[in-house]
């Protein structure tokens, strides 16, 4: 459910019980009003909160006592206006909890949360309010269709539908108490995956078992053992660029299996962290109330919002991919088993031999090594290579800025600016895993672009990722899969970046969840063309542009092991759907469930869904419950829609032109499809992502 809340503050000023000025609750003298990272502390987030909603709460009361008549302006661009203070302050909070957080932001999170809960339900169950709103919506005077204010008025009116402005009294409390209990449970959920993050380490004693991983996986490995405490030894975690490099060489089959099976079985473990019960009851929670409000399931409640529309629709198109996918995965599988029995070995490929076998195919069939290319991707390369490509596309540049204020050392803070110099936003870039930050890879902003009295507010985004970090001796080089990743992020800061909304409810990412990953992964289509990769892909050491005959391997070797990409990614999305399609409250047992959904899709033992119910962040501590499959509806957009840009020309500024206006700039103010269909001069189909992952 969407939060009612906007950006900026000016001039209240709220001392903390210290006295002192609380730095959330007064005016940025900042550039560009960038949070002042050093002067904000923890303890000032308690009473922070606590003021913005007593001030968002006032302004809901002005809208609600009015004695004029209800329309557009003092009823649905008033509340659109109001809560400036309050999403301010949960901007910063949120960006924090995600990459910078302690024990103590853990601490005070289920307050925050229940605060957030009640207070949302507060304006959603306001009968006063969703009278003016629905009066405003019946009406529509002057109101011209498919304008931003229409599409403002119906966006509010199905916001209040859904946040239960229909139901009795009795039923608005009992949703009240599923909405907060929710809260918390998420939250739960979300902390014990990052503990359990954090707290594994295989530390290696004996040099014989780091056989098979290359200098620089061992170096970093050391350094990581160093910062724990035990010099002289090896450690690697469940980070993934620590797992995954360990995955891929390890020649130890023991320690592949002790490292992956620790990954797989977190919050699954029968402990303090243990996830199952907190999902069980999320699952339940989420059914009733969507029964509360109407629907069938959750999934059927979510996707009503959705291009998808409802589950029937999701599941046919991931069934459609379902079968090629794990036919192709059958044949990989049986590709390397047959390498497993040539080297003489006895046993039978599992889970956690997948990446060590895969490399050894590709190095088979395309003699490809990863430790090939990742010298040619220097972080600071790639960042320049992103970039450069937005220039190249959009003529707009980035300009470090080292007088803006960040919350670690390890951000990077980016003026964005148009050709002729005019601003259009800031980027901050944090690339690196750390103990405080979750994992994974996302971005949000600090402020949403939109227009305040006719003139432009610009956007304060940024990106946050865990990549592989630098050693003492070599800066970051990263993994094909990793570039791709800092490509995809940077697709979503775009989004924002380059919006062009009167309203913040309409701007940037504010569009239908299963459309919003389409402007990142189009991105990644452009990370390893060949005509991109000669201008960013440099040695990180003689500056060497990457030569063609490694192009080449990367390109041939591009539909290489998508059976298990998709695969994988599919048996997540359908596990999500199938956790959200439940028509019964009854209490789940999480492994017994899991089982079902996996055999009922027949995916093989060799593979484990890209996320278990049990750290399944996106769909139980985030916002992408009953859409999970969106990544891969999205992807039949960006396949059909790069495959324009592959006719024109990448490079194609005309289509360029177009795609920043049809699809980037208008955000959720118009229709999406029909703004696609516009671009693109067709109705997508799925022959392009077919033949993009090899399983046509």
């Amino acid at each position: 459910m969407n939060k009612i809340f906007i950006i900026i503050i000016i001039g209240t000023i709220v001392m903390s019980c210290s006295g002192e000025k609380n730095p959330l609750l007064t005016a940025w003298n900042t550039p560009f009003e960038t949070p002042p990272f050093s002067e904000i502390k923890d303890e000032h987030y308690i009473p922070a909160f606590k003021e913005a909603i007593r001030i968002h709460n006032e302004e809901i009361r002005k809208i609600t006592k009015s004695t004029s008549l209800p329309d557009f302006g003092n009823t649905v661009l008033a509340l659109e206006q109001s809560g400036e203070l309050l999403e301010r302050v949960n901007r910063v909070y949120s960006a924090m909890r995600g990459a910078k957080s302690n024990k103590t932001i853990s601490d005070i999170s289920p307050e925050i949360s229940e605060m957030i809960s009640r207070h949302n339900d507060d304006i959603y169950l306001d009968a006063a309010l969703f009278k003016r709103i629905k009066k405003v919506y019946e009406e529509q005077k002057d109101i011209a269709p498919g304008s931003e204010e229409n599409k403002l008025v119906e966006k509010y009116y199905r916001e209040f539908i859904r946040g239960g402005a229909n139901l009795k009294d009795e039923e608005k409390n009992e949703l009240r108490k599923i909405n907060a209990r929710l809260a918390l449970l998420s939250i739960n959920f979300g902390e014990n995956v990052l503990s359990e993050n954090n707290r594994f380490e295989m530390v290696i004693e004996n040099e014989n078992d780091l056989a098979g991983l290359s200098e620089d996986i061992i170096n970093a490995a050391s350094e990581e053992a160093e910062n724990r405490g035990y010099k002289g030894k090896w450690v690697f975690t469940i980070q993934k660029p620590s797992m995954i490099p360990f995955l891929q060489y390890s020649s130890k089959r023991d320690l592949r299996e002790k490292i992956y099976r620790a990954y797989f079985m977190k919050g699954d473990n029968g402990d303090e962290l243990d996830n199952k019960n907190i999902l069980r009851e999320m699952a339940s929670l989420r059914y009733k109330r969507a029964k509360l409000l109407g629907y069938k399931s959750h999934a059927h409640f979510v996707l009503e919002e959705n291009m998808a529309e409802n589950p029937e629709n999701v599941y046919k198109l991931l069934m459609e991919l379902w079968k090629p996918a794990i036919k192709v995965a059958e044949k990989e599988k049986d590709e390397m088993q047959k390498i497993i029995h040539q080297e003489g070995g006895k046993f039978k490929l599992q889970p956690w031999d997948w990446w060590y076998y895969a490399e050894k195919v590709k190095k088979a069939k395309y003699d490809l090594d990863e430790n090939e290319t990742r010298p040619y991707f220097n972080v600071e390369n790639v960042i320049a290579g992103v970039f450069g490509l937005a220039t190249d596309l959009w003529g707009i540049r980035f300009e470090e800025r080292k007088d803006i204020e960040v919350y670690h050392p390890e951000v990077k803070v980016f003026e964005v600016k148009e050709k002729n110099g005019a601003h259009i936003g800031i980027l901050y870039t944090d690339y690196f895993p750390r103990e405080s930050k979750r994992g994974g890879a996302w971005m949000e902003a600090f402020r949403k672009q939109r227009y305040s009295n006719g003139k432009k507010v610009s956007p304060v985004v940024y990106n946050v990722g865990n990549l592989t970090k630098p050693t003492k001796d070599k800066p970051s080089l990263l993994s094909i899969d990793e570039v791709n990743t800092l490509f995809h992020e940077f697709g979503h800061a775009l989004h924002d970046l380059l919006a062009d909304c009167k309203y913040k409810s309409l701007s940037g990412t504010e569009v239908p969840q299963d459309f919003v990953e389409f402007p990142s992964q189009v991105m990644e289509n452009w990370c390893m063309h060949p005509e991109v990769l000669s201008k960013y892909a440099k040695h990180y050491q003689t500056g060497e542009i990457i030569p063609d005959e490694l192009i080449g391997k990367i390109e041939k070797a591009g539909k290489f092991n998508q059976g298990f990409a998709t695969a994988e990614y599919l048996a997540a999305a359908i596990l999500d759907m199938d956790w959200h399609t439940l028509t019964t409250g009854e209490l789940q047992d999480v492994r017994e469930f899991e089982n079902k959904s996996m055999k009922k899709i027949g995916l093989i033992d060799e593979i484990i869904p890209r996320y278990r119910s049990t750290y399944f962040r996106h769909i139980f501590a985030g916002e992408y419950s009953s859409g999970y499959y969106s990544y891969i509806w999205s992807e039949v957009l960006d396949a059909d829609a790069f495959e324009a840009f592959k006719e024109k020309g990448i490079y194609d500024q005309e289509l360029a032109k177009a795609y920043r206006e049809e699809i980037i700039a208008p955000g959720g103010s118009k229709d999406v499809l029909k703004q696609y269909i516009k671009f693109r001069g067709k109705e997508p189909s799925t022959d392009a992502l077919m033949k993009k992952r090899g399983l046509n």
